[in-house]
């Protein structure tokens, strides 16, 4: 037995060995972590048991037969998360580049089928150069085996990706599959082909910065949520999200300690709203200020920054948060900023998650290049997550809610439970200015002023709709908090029946 157990250890010694210690150390000195030093940060120490530690690829062609090495550049296995489990897999670019072959594709998919059986979510380690090109269309059969299994794990349970390497063909579809794409400054790259391709194809002399590096993706592409500095500080800030998500689509909410009193006042919220209906504050002060602990995890901060998503705590739970930013083009809705607000929306109500959106909105861009951009479809997007979405849903508004905007930011109208209004609201079809040249035209311009204050009497506060039911209560600002708790307390066992149909034909 002596003798087997040594056996046992050589070969486990060697495998985690991966590439051997040059490649480790070319990996170190690119700034990068090996996968197994990624797996430790992320996973709750102790944690982590790997399955498929011995598998090899069976690939002769090309001499593949003479580089074999245990694990096939893929690190799976399941561990805890502050001790919540989680499957991972982590590709060790030390073996062949982290490349996929139909073995490594097939640790994947048994990391992902067990996740779907057992209910915990997966987060996928990527640092890979695609598909291993010596095995063919075997390889791509692997990356069509994992696509379908994103595609099936798709609402069952969350799913991450983490970018902390090169990332090419079938090893950026994935990602784009799941939930939530985080990459690392400088080390971590995404695109369909490389610089190369690109400059043969296109003539483009390009950098794979300038191609597919993080600030492209989180503030152009949408492709990326976020991007942090190092390896250690984005398995820190995954862990982190983790802590918001349920496990699984039947799971509850995630609901952690806490001692932020939820009938805490913040009086500074009763002047957060300026006097000049045209001056800006800044919204995450008032999402801070009712969250727990002042704790709030944004999601694609830089991308779209006229609206605001992300996940915070009320009483201990998690809730997503979805507010225009007046600090960036007014808060108005474009395309970008719809398109980014539905996805969060359709996360949330996957995942039974209640949503907490705060409004103010003056409308939707106006201009050729939005037209031209299809904001009326992107726009639709927005509109048709809230209106599906079955989740408790509270909205408060704060100011301006203006025309098609209105509606579409969680109103009563799109299904939301509870519906608050700041005495400061303003819901019209539009300002006043418009508003008065279109009704009163023909009164001339001298009529304007004296019409302008008959307008905003009439229209610009939150009683209107009130008088009709469409909001349920005008607040105190400062008391949000707890009408914010209090709300979802009350909703906490909302069910909504619903009329069967295959899926939805979201406008995408």
């Amino acid at each position: 037995m002596a003798d087997i157990l040594e056996e046992l250890e050589k070969r486990r010694d060697a495998a985690r060995a991966g590439g051997g210690a040059a490649r480790i150390a070319a990996q170190h000195a690119r700034g990068k972590l090996t996968a197994r030093e990624r797996i430790e940060i992320l996973l709750d120490p102790g944690s982590f048991e790997e399955f498929d530690m011995f598998v090899e690829h069976r690939s002769s062609d090309f001499s593949t037969d003479k580089n074999r090495i245990p694990g096939d550049g893929v690190v799976t296995g399941w561990g805890t998360i502050n001790g919540r489990m989680a499957y991972v897999y982590a590709k060790d670019f030390t073996v062949l580049g982290g490349s996929t072959s139909e073995t490594h594709a097939q640790k994947i998919c048994k990391i992902m089928d067990m996740a779907m059986q057992n209910g915990a979510p997966v987060i996928g380690l990527f640092d890979s150069g695609g598909a291993r090109i010596q095995e063919g269309v075997a390889a791509l059969a692997g990356f069509g085996e994992i696509f379908k299994r994103n595609v099936l794990a798709s609402g069952v349970v969350p799913q991450i990706s983490v970018i902390m390497g090169p990332c090419a063909g079938g090893d950026v579809y994935s990602p784009a599959l799941t939930d939530f794409v985080f990459m690392v400054q400088g080390t971590s790259y995404m695109f369909i082909t490389g610089p190369d391709v690109t400059r043969t194809v296109t003539h483009e002399d390009v950098t794979p910065e300038e191609l597919g590096g993080s600030l492209v993706h989180t503030t152009r592409s949408s492709v990326a949520d976020g991007a942090y500095e190092n390896d250690i500080v984005c398995l820190e800030e995954i862990r982190r999200l983790y802590d918001f998500l349920p496990l699984n689509n039947r799971a509850p909410t995630p609901a952690w300690p806490v001692e932020d009193d939820p009938r805490r006042e913040e009086l500074s919220l009763d002047t957060l709203v300026p006097d000049s209906a045209n001056q800006p504050y800044d919204m995450m002060e008032l999402i801070r200020k009712v969250s727990d602990e002042a704790d709030f995890f944004e999601v694609a901060a830089k991308f779209a920054p006229n609206i605001i998503t992300g996940f915070g705590r009320i009483e201990g739970a998690t809730v997503g948060f979805v507010a225009n930013q007046p600090m960036a083009l007014a808060g108005v809705l474009d395309s970008d900023a719809s398109r980014k607000a539905a996805r969060f929306v359709r996360f949330c109500d996957c995942f039974n998650i209640p949503m907490v959106t705060f409004v103010d909105v003056p409308g939707f861009m106006p201009g050729t290049a939005q037209e031209h951009g299809g904001i009326i479809k992107h726009g639709a997007k927005l509109l048709f997550a809230y209106a599906e979405a079955t989740v408790p849903k509270v909205t408060v508004i704060t100011r301006k809610a203006y025309g098609g905007a209105y509606d579409v930011m969680a109103s009563k109208h799109m299904r939301a439970d509870v519906n608050y209004a700041w005495p400061s609201a303003q819901i019209a079809v539009m300002g006043p200015k418009g508003a008065v040249e279109i009704i009163f035209k023909k009164e001339g311009p001298d009529a304007i002023p004296g019409r302008m204050k008959e307008y905003e009497d009439r229209f610009l506060n939150p009683f209107v709709a009130a008088s009709r039911g469409y909001i349920d209560d005008v607040i105190r600002p400062h008391s949000t908090r707890w009408r914010l708790a209090r709300a979802l307390r009350m909703l906490k066992n909302k069910q909504v029946a619903q009329i069967w149909k295959k899926h939805d034909n979201i406008p995408l």
